[in-house]
């Protein structure tokens, strides 16, 4: 088990010693991703943070070989620097083939065999908004539900829930379980990251 500020310390620890931002986001992409593949088709919900860019990474990783689509419910100008070079790469690759990646379009829930949550991770505070709890909404309908790290609207220390949270079938978590995610140790897959 680990708390926010140990896991914090540790890829602070890890940039210190040469370690990219970016390139713990693609070792968390490579293991989200492997663990994904089994599913044909797969939805990543995202929004502006590092939990979004770990999703813009794994799909990025599973396009040649799966089904993929990203909703983005974050705001462009907000996107973090390493989640801001995922989602661009993300255009370029729909630029280049002419496949749309970004849904622009009313989703269907139904149509995905695992839906991702990539919203929140580790560093939320305060209450939930929209667009984030409708998005939780419309994760919670899914067939499968996958949450990354943490899912949304649950506190990584305290377990503490909001009013809305999603509520996952699996939980693809980042080095180690989060100490506020103890009861959901039996859903939880411990991916390593190299820290």
């Amino acid at each position: 088990m680990i708390t926010v500020n140990e896991m914090k310390a540790l890829e602070n620890q890890a940039v210190a010693n040469g370690i990219s931002k970016l390139e713990l986001m693609e070792r968390a992409g490579d293991a989200i991703s492997e663990e994904l593949r089994g599913f044909d088709k797969i939805l990543f919900i995202c929004y502006h943070g590092n939990n979004g860019g770990d999703g813009f990474n794994a799909a990025k990783k599973l396009i040649e070989t799966n089904e993929v689509d990203v909703f983005f419910i974050g705001k462009e100008e907000k996107l973090k620097k390493e989640a801001r070079q995922n989602f661009n790469t993300l255009k370029n690759i729909e630029q280049e083939t002419g496949k749309e990646i970004f849904l622009r379009k009313k989703l269907d829930e139904d149509q995905y065999d695992v839906i991702v949550d990539c919203i929140l991770g580790i560093g939320v505070k305060g209450e939930l908004k929209e667009p984030i709890l409708s998005a939780i909404n419309l994760i919670n309908r899914a067939k499968f539900v996958v949450s990354v790290d943490v899912p949304t609207g649950i506190n990584a220390d305290t377990g503490e829930k909001q009013k809305l949270f999603v509520c996952p079938d699996l939980i693809i978590t980042l080095h180690d379980i989060k100490k506020g995610l103890e009861r959901y140790e039996k859903i939880t897959k411990v991916v390593d990251i190299g820290l």
